[in-house]
Parts: C-alpha cells; sequence; structure tokens
C-alpha cells in the first residue's frame, strides 16, 4: 500500500481519539515499549529531563544527526547518532529527481511522523521549506527514516530510528507542538568554510552560516525570517 494511504488510513482510523493530531500504529508502539525504558535511563543519567523539548541538527560530512533536549534555559547534547546513508554529497536539494538531500533550516510537527512507513519508521523533515517554496524547489516526502537505503532522504538503521522516532514521539506526546531540525552540510565554522570555498554552494552555505553561530553562542534553536530570497535570523 503506497504509503499516501497508509498515513491516510491512519488518520482516518485515528479521527475522535483524544490523540487524532499524534500518529500511531502498533509497530511504533511496539518499539517504544522496548526502547523508551532504556532512554529514559540514559536520560535520567545526563540530568535531562524526559519531558523536555526536543531539537535535533544533522552534519552531512560527519554523518551525524544529534538530538538535543531542553535543560533550563538552554538545550544539551544528548546523543549523536550515525547516519547509515544519504544521497547527493554536500549542497542542497532543489528539484524532483535530483537525487539530493536538503539543507536549510526545518519544522517537524506531529503530523510528519509516519508510523507505517515503508522503511520502517518515518518523519519528514518538511522539505520544501518556506523559503525553498519561494525559490520554486521541488520534490517532497524526504523522511528521515530506517532499513539504510535511500535516495534524497537521511536513512539510519533500524535501531537507530528506533530511538530518534521514540524521543521525537515522546517529545510530541509531553505537549512539545513543533521541532525545530537543522540540516548543515559541515560545522560552519571558519575553517570549514574555508575547506569548502571552492564548492559551487558556498554563497548558499553563507546564509545559512549565522544561524549555525547563533545556535552555537545560545544552545536555543534558531527562528529564520525571509530577506529577498535568503535566510535572515531573529
Amino acid at each position: 500500500m503506497p504509503q499516501f494511504f497508509q498515513i491516510l488510513l491512519f488518520s482516518l482510523l485515528m479521527v475522535g481519539h483524544p490523540k487524532a493530531e499524534l500518529p500511531d500504529s502498533k509497530r511504533a508502539s511496539g518499539v517504544r515499549a522496548l526502547v523508551w525504558p532504556r532512554l529514559q535511563k540514559e536520560l535520567r543519567d545526563k540530568g535531562l529531563d524526559e519531558n523536555a523539548p526536543v531539537y535535533m541538527r544533522i552534519f552531512k560530512d560527519q554523518d551525524a544527526l544529534e538530538v538535543w533536549k531542553k535543560a533550563g534555559g538552554k538545550y544539551k547534547l544528548f546523543k549523536t547518532y550515525e547516519i547509515c546513508y544519504y544521497s547527493g554529497n554536500l549542497g542542497t536539494k532543489t528539484k524532483l529527481g535530483d537525487n539530493k538531500s536538503p539543507e536549510g533550516f526545518y519544522t517537524i510537527e506531529p503530523k510528519q511522523l509516519n508510523p507505517v512507513s515503508n522503511y520502517y519508521l518515518a518523519i519528514n523533515v518538511g522539505y520544501p521549506n518556506k523559503l525553498e517554496q519561494l525559490k520554486g524547489y521541488t520534490g517532497d516526502a524526504i523522511m528521515v527514516h530506517g532499513h539504510c537505503a535511500s535516495v534524497g532522504c537521511y536513512a539510519m538503521t533500524d535501531p537507530r530510528i528506533e530511538e530518534i522516532y521514540t524521543l521525537v514521539y515522546k517529545a510530541f506526546e509531553a505537549g512539545q507542538q513543533k521541532i525545530n531540525l537543522d540540516i548543515f552540510p559541515f560545522r560552519m565554522d571558519d575553517a570549514h568554510m574555508e575547506f569548502y570555498s571552492h564548492q559551487p554552494y558556498l554563497t548558499f552555505w553563507k546564509t545559512m552560516k549565522p544561524g549555525y553561530e547563533k545556535f552555537e553562542k545560545t544552545h536555543l534553536p534558531v527562528n529564520y525570517f525571509i530577506r529577498g530570497k535568503d535566510y535572515a535570523f531573529e
């Protein structure tokens, strides 16, 4: 069954349920029953509140997906997961079929969870975002998912997506309304910007750099607005 119809079926089944906005399945609930107790212990061991909001970011050149948890007035790194596979190397996605994985600033809401994915469990990253829509970028259904195989998505191993998906689900269940996911080509300090300065994407990356630097300084997720056809930050 195509994923669109899978999600539609689950949405219809959940109508009237008090958590209709939070998709679920037997598969996902079974995963939570197995991994959440272990994650709770790991969170406690690091002094983190299991109900605290989540923030995530990806660094392509390190094959790394970071999950942060709010602790007091800032966010603290909880865990880093190795990305099993993504396609297209550095540089953001701009059109359907280019086999690229996106870079930018994205927002995840509960409706973007897919507990019945053909790739085990999946989270839609929110591509194209508002800026990408303004630029006319095409393509959709870009996910963080399992099965370690993908074109355009960020594929994890199944055990890794079990943890990531559960952390996101539990954050929504605890009341978080949206989760920021920032996807960078690399850590955007001056040394890396110089190292990758020969790349044709440098002009675009320079518009992302202030968002990276702001989080590094504050450890608070950034909100962007659009100035012309570029990112700008509050």
